[in-house]
């Protein structure tokens, strides 16, 4: 990454580690005020592609100036995910966004079922969305419905997961790994995992590994992208507002 005015201005692509409870528009309007503070830009374009939940962490791509066009291109890549379900209890929002509402039994399953589970999640499947999200209904989120307690029907849709292994050695808290499509809800396929295994469940631990080609490995932290920014020389040209 090239850390001057001109460059940011131009298009770069900026790989953070997403801290936990942050949303991805913090981040973003962070790493937005931070460019334009170091270089005194009155205005540049700053978004990232592909929102992750604030209880998520993992790889985040930042996109500036003229790279912003890319958003799309990058948000259509395939991305793969780790972390944790907890089997036999339910939560509302899927996750540990919100209290768990119902408890279900576990003596019953064992890695045989859970294999078989994990077949019918591999391929092209339709999938519901959490009700717990940022889509749209009418023009409203749909988040919203449900913290006003307002029942909505959520159609489903089609996802593609390539790829999904499931570790049970603490059972019943299960270590995932999965690559999937753009528009594919890991909370979703953790509670769906919980009903084909007529039990249910809910993410405990969330982590995006890799969008596309880009990694987490790769990617930094916002304290330490304002590190660099902070300690790149200033060139002549950002001494002056854009």
């Amino acid at each position: 990454m090239i850390f001057t005015k001109e460059a940011f201005l131009a298009g770069q692509v900026i790989l953070i580690n997403k801290p936990l409870h942050w949303t991805s528009f913090q981040v973003v309007n962070k790493v937005r005020w931070l460019i334009r503070q170091k270089f005194n830009i009155k205005k540049i374009k700053v978004g990232h592609a592909g929102t992750l939940d604030p209880l998520a962490t993992g790889l985040l791509i930042i996109c500036s100036g003229k790279m912003t066009k890319e958003i799309d291109r990058f948000q259509g890549q395939e991305k793969e995910y780790s972390g944790r379900l907890l089997l036999g209890a339910t939560t509302p929002s899927f996750d540990l966004e919100t209290e768990i509402d119902h408890e279900f039994p576990t003596q019953h399953i064992t890695k045989e079922l859970i294999e078989e589970a994990r077949k019918k999640f591999v391929g092209t499947i339709q999938q519901q969305p959490p009700v717990f999200s940022a889509l749209k209904k009418d023009g409203k989120r749909l988040y919203n419905y449900a913290r006003e307690g307002e029942a909505v029907e959520i159609p489903s849709r089609e996802v593609s997961i390539s790829s999904l292994t499931l570790d049970s050695t603490d059972f019943p808290s299960i270590k995932f790994v999965s690559s999937c499509s753009k528009g594919t809800y890991i909370r979703s396929l953790a509670n769906d995992l919980g009903k084909a295994l007529q039990s249910g469940a809910h993410l405990t631990d969330l982590c995006r590994e890799r969008i596309g080609e880009f990694h987490l490995d790769q990617a930094i932290s916002i304290e330490t992208f304002e590190e660099q920014l902070n300690n790149a020389e200033e060139d002549i040209s950002a001494k002056t507002d854009s």
